[in-house]
């Protein structure tokens, strides 16, 4: 059995620490308390007996070993099932890495399933056993503590977001032609990310729903207010880091145009002025192609004053073309 924690608590405080599920079920019949299992990536079989036990759905059981789920909460007569996508940013390749946890909460036991590393599960439940006073309000208590757990953890990936938008801004004006692609990787986990949050407000709906009918103690729905508020607060800034990106594709867009115009106009440049200096020396290459062919009949050919005459209208017609080309800005 893939269990990484498994203990049994008696008015918040860790009573008993079963070494397999029997067990686990045994002192919870006997001392009664909520039991809170944590299991890791779970076989069908492994999963199976769990439901047996405390009465789980087969669908949320089917959901929970098969994972790859999206954040939601479904509820089966007593129980609930929750899921959550935990995430971290990673500086190393500036991404956003995705866990799932799933959570089973009845009227007496807590089951977590997990199919990532991650030590947010763990982190909560040490939180919670040296808080004895909340952790007696039972299964509700867990999963609210893990709800904030989960949420708190995507400040830093919305801080690790924000900083790859800001030296994204800085890279589109230094002519960076790696900037295109950095932008659309960037926007995915955003989206990703949305995928993860946008979920949650649903989530918290349907707990506050449940505040009167199952009686959870004011403390604990102050405890799901607060978490709501930093749900708003992520998915607010989420949803800018999205519009964020699309302003940026679009400006390096403009600026990618603008930088083709310029090349573009600058080739004209040099194409205008090689245009310019070929029909400058086209003209004196004509008037002596011409008086080159050594034709007997032809005007001025045996007249002293042909020579010159022909040197200086190869040289007035170089220097008329110069003179024209100069004043369209050409040359």
């Amino acid at each position: 059995m893939t269990i990484i924690d498994n203990a049994v608590y008696v008015n918040g405080v860790r009573h008993a620490e079963p070494e397999n599920l029997e067990q686990t079920f045994e002192t919870l019949a006997r001392h009664g308390g909520m039991a809170w299992i944590g299991l890791y990536r779970p076989t069908a079989e492994e999963m199976a007996a769990v439901a047996a036990e405390f009465g789980l759905h087969a669908l949320a059981v089917e959901d929970a070993i098969s994972a790859h789920q999206r954040p939601k909460i479904e509820r089966y007569e007593d129980n609930l099932f929750t899921v959550l996508r935990p995430a971290r940013y990673l500086d190393a390749t500036e991404t956003v890495e995705f866990g799932e946890l799933h959570i089973f909460t009845g009227k007496n036991f807590v089951v977590t399933v997990r199919h990532a590393e991650t030590a947010g599960v763990a982190r909560v439940r040490q939180r919670l056993e040296g808080r004895p006073d909340l952790l007696r309000h039972g299964p509700e208590a867990v999963l609210y503590a893990l709800l904030d757990r989960v949420v708190d953890d995507y400040g830093p990936v919305v801080a690790g977001l924000e900083n790859d938008i800001d030296e994204i801004e800085d890279q589109l004006f230094s002519g960076d032609t790696a900037v295109s692609r950095r932008i659309y990787e960037l926007a995915r986990e955003v989206i990703q990310f949305q995928r993860a949050i946008h979920p949650l407000p649903d989530i918290m709906r349907q707990l506050k729903q449940g505040f009167e009918k199952y009686d959870v103690e004011t403390d604990l729905r102050h405890n799901l207010r607060d978490v709501e508020d930093h749900v708003e607060r992520v998915i607010s800034r989420a949803d800018s880091f999205r519009d964020l990106l699309q302003n940026a594709l679009t400006l390096d867009g403009t600026l990618t145009a603008n930088r083709q115009n310029e090349a573009s106009a600058e080739q004209n440049e040099q194409v205008k002025k090689i245009s310019s200096w070929a029909a400058i020396l086209f003209a004196p290459s004509f008037v002596a192609g011409v008086y080159g062919m050594n034709f007997d009949h032809m005007p001025e050919l045996h007249w002293e004053l042909g020579y010159p005459m022909a040197i200086g209208l190869m040289i007035a017609t170089a220097a008329l073309m110069y003179g024209i080309f100069k004043g369209k800005g050409w040359l």
